[in-house]
């Protein structure tokens, strides 16, 4: 291939090029405090769009603004219960865990119950006076008036709360307008693209909607029966916070492969069960190494194939590599979206490098002889 020549006016577009490239990441971060809110409204009508549909059009009501009001009237409503029906069981399992670590760590016999290597653990690596002190309720409600003044000042010096009241206002306009006119924002954006670049934008964007879709509606439904199924089990065990500790898994479930870091507030929990009650600490763990395998079997060998099928299709090997490079790169969001993104990417390599090396190299090659 002839290599371009590079010309004093090619280095100056070049320049100027790349100076409106900084110069445009420099006002997006200028700007971020505005836009931040209307990327997060987008967001929530997307969420929320295929609901006002089923409003409109399946219940048949005629207004889109009818539509709106019932769809967040709905989830208001499911907020409102599962609020009411969560919480206060929740408020007295984390009651009951705060008596068991004061009972633990003030009484001799319910800490002999723990096997003798993990109180060593504990005493030598967590300061029991401190704990004690934070667990105190006159210490705590001490500890609150305290903070208080701080936490005050903290908020009237960065974070204005007029502001933050506003900024919500300003979320909830944003979604009500975006959703008002959600088709004509989604299919009107490719207008602003020029001609020569569409047809490839719209089908990028076009394979990036439909990846995202299928990954994070069979991941979130994956997540949700993981959940249940692990607070299911716990509450078999007996462990304190069950069910919260059970959601929590499966909302790590959301990353594959994170849900091993709920091992950790697993041995906890056990750790408090068994000064609760006696119970030998091995035998508690052993039954809730039973729940993880269990719940995993059924995840890899049902939910998965059932719910997700072959979305991804990719080598456990590669999976963990997009994790930790996506993860590097966008911290927790880039851990969300590593694997429908690498997904994508491997897909267009296949498409527009590899099959087109392949093209090129058939093409070149002589036409076979036809027999006389």
């Amino acid at each position: 291939m002839e290599r371009k020549k590079i010309t004093f006016d090619l280095f100056i577009r070049s320049v100027m090029g790349l100076v409106l490239v900084v110069g445009f990441l420099m006002l997006l971060y200028r700007l971020s405090n505005v836009l931040v809110p209307f990327f997060l409204a987008w967001l929530i009508a997307y969420l929320m769009f295929p609901m006002v549909k089923y409003f409109q059009y399946k219940l048949r009501l005629k207004y889109r603004a009818l539509a709106i009001l019932a769809a967040f009237l709905f989830l208001g409503v499911i907020l409102t219960l599962a609020t009411f029906l969560l919480l206060p069981p929740i408020i007295s399992e984390f009651a009951r865990v705060k008596d068991l670590i004061v009972e633990y760590f003030s009484s001799n016999e319910t800490a002999s119950r723990v096997p003798a290597i993990i109180n060593q653990f504990i005493q030598e690596n967590i300061g029991t006076t401190q704990i004690m002190k934070l667990l105190d309720k006159q210490e705590f409600q001490q500890m609150i008036r305290e903070a208080l003044p701080h936490v005050w000042n903290f908020f009237t010096e960065s974070v204005s709360i007029l502001f933050s009241i506003f900024s919500l206002l300003m979320v909830i306009l944003y979604t009500v307008f975006i959703l008002f006119d959600y088709e004509t924002i989604s299919d009107g954006w490719p207008s602003l693209v020029p001609d020569r670049y569409r047809a490839y934008c719209v089908n990028v964007m076009k394979d990036i909607n439909e990846g995202m879709n299928k990954y994070f509606r069979g991941q979130a439904l994956v997540a949700f029966c993981v959940g249940i199924l692990f607070s299911i089990g716990f509450l078999i065990v007996g462990l304190p916070l069950a069910i919260p500790l059970g959601l929590f898994i499966g909302l790590l479930n959301m990353v594959p492969y994170l849900q091993i870091v709920g091992i950790i507030p697993t041995i906890f929990l056990a750790i408090l069960l068994s000064a609760d009650t006696g119970q030998n600490f091995w035998v508690i763990m052993l039954f809730c190494f039973i729940v993880f395998a269990v719940v995993q079997g059924i995840q890899d060998m049902f939910l998965t194939p059932k719910i997700m099928g072959h979305v991804t299709g990719l080598n456990p090997a590669i999976i963990l590599l997009s994790l930790s490079i996506w993860g590097s790169l966008m911290g927790v969001m880039g851990m969300i979206i590593a694997l429908p993104m690498t997904s994508l990417l491997l897909n267009y390599y296949q498409k527009y490098i590899i099959n087109q090396e392949h093209r090129r190299q058939q093409e070149a090659l002589p036409p076979p002889e036809v027999e006389k």
